[in-house]
Order: C-alpha cells, then structure tokens, then sequence
C-alpha cells in the first residue's frame, strides 16, 4: 500500500497589490524544470467577476528520488480580483495585474507507490520493519529533501514576489 507522510504543511505566502501573474507563473515552472520535477496540473478555474477574474490553480509536481519514494509538492494558487493595469517603467507602459494572491506549499513523501510490498502479508510485515529500523537513514533523508524543495520554492516565490513591493 503507498504509504504518505506529510512533511511540510502549509507554507503560506499572500501578496496584494501590482504584479505579473505571467512572470509569477515562469518563476515556479523555471524552479520546477530546474530541479527536475515533472509538472502535473490538478486544477485550473478562471472566473470573470465584477471586480476582475479570479483565478484557481493546483499544481502537484512529483519527482521520483528511487524505485521505492518520491516526492510530491502541492502547490495551491489562489488569485482574486485579478485586473489589467498599465503602469510606466523605465519611460515605457508596461501591462501589469493587480489584485490579491495567496500560494500554499505543502510537501509529501510517498513510498511504495510502486505496491512492489503489498503482495502478500509478510511483506508488509518486512517492509514495515525495514522502514522503522534498516532504511531510517535514508528515509529521514528523503523527508529532508521535500523539506528542503517546499522550502526553496517558497522562498522563491516570497522573493518574487517582494520585488514588487518595492517598485
């Protein structure tokens, strides 16, 4: 049975004001290419409001470390009152969107997700000593390693996005 551990719960970034919802969404696809992930959208809803679009996404990227765990980040987009604005920068009219946004980092480590241990019940009496006791090390490493990839990317994003405090 695929066992999931959650490693890092609900990291939290929320910004108001002006920003590119373009360049917000090439800050994470670049983090993600980078370090290797393969990108799986859940979701993504688009509204048109009164007050600007508000806007879903739900990212689960996944990257495979062995044979026996990889890793999953969920990354939670919520943007509302999205709208268009021109500003000028630099003596040229830039578009830009203003509005509010909030993104939720959560990390995950998923270990049998191949069932190679569920085939018969000594099996995963075996698999669940062997976790405990044998691969310790090495799954506290793996959850190490989601702590640090949840970590990195809100960092990323958080940094992103205060660039544009300061503008």
């Amino acid at each position: 049975m695929v066992e999931t551990r959650t490693v890092v719960d609900k990291l939290r970034v929320t910004y108001e004001g002006i920003f590119s919802m373009h360049e917000l969404h090439a800050v994470i696809d670049n983090w993600l290419r980078e370090k290797g992930y393969d990108k799986m959208e859940k979701k993504n809803v688009e509204k048109v409001t009164p007050k600007g679009k508000d806007i879903e996404l739900l990212l689960q990227p996944w990257k495979k470390i062995t044979d026996y765990a990889k890793i999953i980040l969920n990354i939670r987009l919520i943007a509302i009152g999205i709208t268009e604005v021109e500003i000028e920068k630099d003596g040229t009219k830039v578009k830009m969107n203003q509005g509010s946004v909030q993104l939720s980092f959560d990390g995950w480590l998923v270990t049998d997700y191949e069932n190679r241990w569920e085939g018969k019940p000594i099996f995963f009496f075996l698999r669940q000593l062997f976790d405990r006791y044998v691969f310790k090390p090495y799954t506290m490493g793996y959850e190490n390693a989601v702590a640090k990839d949840a970590g990195d990317i809100y960092g990323e994003v958080k940094a992103f996005l205060n660039l544009y405090k300061y503008r």
